[in-house]
């Protein structure tokens, strides 16, 4: 049996339920050593197996392989293994090497498996800055390691040029440290220089950090891989030391007056 167990954004009380259930009904817990750390209270007596950031192929061919040699498995992912995590890369390995998998009660299939969802990392990052995804937004990670960076340039000019707010993952390492930068340019032709900008590292962790600064202000924080930036649309404003994205009440409600359900105009 495999959990592909989502961990959300650190925290163990923004972890759900299910996960900690999961976990705990594990034998091997198999994870990047910093996720592990962060559930290390669960996996006391369990026999945990840890890989460096850039393991995934290992990390996620091990938990298939333990898994298909009878051991209740538990491969942790932060965020939701959904959205940038470990659960469709699992699929793609057994895919490659012809094995089914299904439902814990599926007949007939080589690897019974189970996607627990988590809260992700843009949504944590949101609840820290305000409400800034309220209205249609986009996710584009700026990690060229597995997609070209044509690919990704297009992406960011299509939903600037669409006006959707923009959720960065991935912005910015050691090792790439102008695509960041790049995109902001790119934004800078469909958008005003004063446009907020949320920047959140590290979110209902140990070291967490959130901002609010503009399109123009951008390149001078520091952002890194544990960072989620959030650019807003021409409804974004900042409100309180909110960020906030209109979702277009104002045009059709009467929000200054008492409560009341009456539309404008009507």
């Amino acid at each position: 049996m495999l959990y592909i167990v989502s961990i959300g954004p650190g925290a163990m009380g923004h972890m759900t339920p299910r996960a900690v259930e999961a976990i705990k009904a594990a034998d091997t817990v198999i994870g990047y050593k910093t996720y592990l750390d962060l559930i290390a209270p669960l996996t006391h007596g369990k026999r945990a197996v840890s890989t460096g950031m850039r393991s995934e192929v290992e990390r996620c061919a091990r938990a298939v392989d333990e898994a298909r040699n009878g051991r209740r498995v538990a491969l942790v992912s932060s965020g939701d293994a959904g959205i940038y995590g470990m659960a469709g890369l699992v699929i793609e390995i057994a895919a490659s090497r012809g094995i089914t998998v299904g439902p814990p009660e599926a007949k007939g299939v080589d690897l019974a498996f189970e996607v627990i969802p988590g809260i992700p990392a843009l949504s944590a990052a949101a609840s820290l800055l305000g409400a800034p995804l309220m209205h249609d937004f986009a996710a584009v990670s700026l990690s060229d390691l597995l997609t070209p960076w044509e690919d990704i340039k297009r992406r960011v000019e299509l939903a600037a040029e669409a006006d959707f707010v923009i959720v960065l993952y991935n912005p910015k390492s050691s090792r790439r440290d102008w695509q960041l930068g790049a995109a902001r340019e790119i934004l800078l032709l469909h958008r005003g220089p004063e446009t907020p900008v949320g920047i959140v590292s590290r979110a209902m962790r140990e070291g967490e950090k959130s901002l609010i600064t503009t399109l123009h202000d951008l390149a001078g924080h520091e952002i890194d891989m544990q960072t989620i930036v959030i650019v807003g649309n021409s409804a974004t404003f900042v409100h309180c030391g909110y960020m906030v994205t209109s979702r277009g009440y104002s045009g059709k409600y009467e929000l200054r007056g008492p409560a009341s359900h009456t539309l404008r105009n009507g």
